[in-house]
């Protein structure tokens, strides 16, 4: 009951990930980003634990693949879980374990990743690859938006989804954008707004952390 995709921009160096589900608090317990070290995806019965320790096995040099074989090898409810890893050069790995509830599906492109639980339809990844890609002249937060978007139109899941989450990091420990939407009931409808509120003064965020005496 979760779809999402994750993604890189080679352009920026940024990673990001965005998620929805027809349950409470995505935005904590799946997505997991670092600053020029990639993303891990972390679904079905979620264990948020995967998520840093994904990211710890890229930062110590591991591939994608590595990554997630090693965060397989490691919990021993791995047929529970369902996982994404993009790793720092773009290169991305997913695994569905044997007790991931149909429809399940997953769809890799250049520097993106998409997949689902509990799908309408199988074809719902490919539609947020594919929309990813499209939009490739696009700040890598609104890519990630409107991957997700044409998830729910392609079918989405079959409940409705409450809750969104769009998560981007750059440079800095802190994320570039970090935005959740819990218990509404168009939760990708309302990321969107909220993200095209929030789109003209990401930069201007950053600038007033690092050098404040230069913002606005």
């Amino acid at each position: 009951m979760t779809f999402s995709l994750i993604g890189r921009c080679a352009r920026t160096g940024q990673f990001g990930a965005a998620v929805t589900t027809s349950s409470i608090a995505v935005g904590s317990r799946v997505p997991f980003c670092a600053p020029g070290v990639g993303a891990v995806l972390t679904q079905h019965r979620t264990d948020p634990r995967l998520g840093p320790r994904g990211l710890a096995l890229l930062r110590s040099g591991c591939s994608a693949e590595q990554a997630l074989a090693a965060m397989v090898a490691s919990t021993p409810d791995h047929q529970w879980r369902q996982l994404a890893v993009l790793d720092a050069q773009g290169r991305t790995a997913h695994f569905h374990g044997a007790r991931v509830k149909p429809s399940l599906e997953a769809a890799h492109g250049t520097d993106v990743l998409a997949l689902g639980n509990i799908l309408a339809n199988d074809l719902v990844p490919q539609a947020m690859r594919d929309a990813f890609l499209a939009a490739e002249a696009e700040p890598l937060a609104e890519r990630l938006m409107r991957g997700l978007e044409a998830g729910l139109e392609a079918g989405g899941e079959p409940n409705p989804v409450v809750s969104a989450v769009l998560l981007v990091v750059e440079r800095e420990d802190f994320p570039l954008v970090d935005l959740r939407v819990d218990l509404h009931p168009t939760a990708v409808a309302e990321l969107r707004r909220i993200w095209d509120a929030y789109r003209p003064s990401v930069e201007e965020f950053v600038v007033r952390a690092v050098n404040p005496d230069a913002a606005k």
